[in-house]
C-alpha cells in the first residue's frame, strides 16, 4: 500500500513539475474548464493543451467529463490531497531543523 502511494506522488509529481502542465493545473485550481477555455488563457494551441491534459490524466491529475461536443476537466482532488498528505510528512522535519539553525545563530550572535 505504502509503494503504490509514493508511487503514485512520483507520478503526479513529475507531471505537474513540467511548466506548461503546470499553469494547467494553476488554471484548473480556479474550476472546471473545456479544452478550449485552457487554451484561451495560454499560449499554446489545441493539440498540445490536450497532450499535457492526457499525460495529467494518466498521472491521476485530472479527470474529464463529457458535455455535449466538449471536454471539462478538473483537479482531482484526492490527488491534490495525497501530496499534500506526502509534503506534510517533512513538516516536522524542516521544523526540527529551522529550530536546531534558530537555536546556533541565538549562540553565535
Amino acid at each position: 500500500m505504502f509503494i503504490r502511494m509514493i508511487e503514485a506522488v512520483q507520478r503526479r509529481l513529475t507531471a505537474i513539475s513540467e511548466p506548461n502542465r503546470f499553469r494547467i493545473v494553476e488554471l484548473l485550481r480556479n474550476g472546471p474548464r473545456s479544452v478550449g477555455g485552457i487554451v484561451d488563457h495560454l499560449d499554446m494551441g489545441q493539440p498540445q493543451v490536450s497532450r499535457h491534459l492526457r499525460l495529467l490524466a494518466e498521472a491521476g491529475v485530472v479527470e474529464a467529463t463529457k458535455q455535449a461536443q466538449q471536454r471539462i476537466y478538473r483537479l482531482r482532488p484526492e490527488s491534490m490531497r495525497e501530496l499534500s498528505d506526502w509534503t506534510q510528512r517533512f513538516a516536522g522535519l524542516w521544523s526540527e531543523r529551522m529550530d536546531r539553525l534558530g537555536s546556533f545563530l541565538d549562540e553565535t550572535e
